[in-house]
């Protein structure tokens, strides 16, 4: 693993704590504050659904982040754009997740939601490229 792959990962996975509180909050707010605590009010169903998926793409994104450290070290990409791709990935993963939980709240943060996908698209995209090359 590179140094800045370790780097990277380090950071990401100083981020799961994060993650885990996250998750108690969504069980306090699914289960009405019986098992973890909620957001302090009672939300709709969609808010609800909104947390169900900012939690679980968190989850994932993250775990897709890591591999994606990895899996730079072999892309051949020019130096800027690996290091750009080694930002963007868990970057992508915080947009994404906190998009969710903002839409929540505020339609307004799709504009977050929906950066967070295009940088997963086309770091995934650029990546896979990199690999075949």
């Amino acid at each position: 693993m590179s140094a800045a792959a370790r780097l990277f990962a380090g950071l990401t996975l100083i981020t799961v704590p994060a993650i885990v509180y996250g998750g108690l909050t969504v069980l306090g707010v699914v289960s009405g504050d019986r098992l973890g605590k909620g957001v302090g009010r009672p939300l709709t169903p969609e808010q609800t659904a909104f947390f169900r998926a900012g939690h679980a793409h968190a989850g994932v994104l993250v775990i897709l982040s890591l591999v994606l450290q990895l899996m730079l070290d072999h892309a051949r990409l020019p130096v800027e754009l690996t290091w750009a791709f080694r930002i963007a990935a868990p970057l992508a993963a915080t947009f994404v997740s906190g998009g969710f939980f903002g839409v929540a709240f505020m339609p307004g943060f799709r504009v977050v939601l929906y950066t967070g996908a295009a940088l997963v698209a086309v770091v995934t995209l650029g990546t896979g490229v990199g690999l075949l090359r």
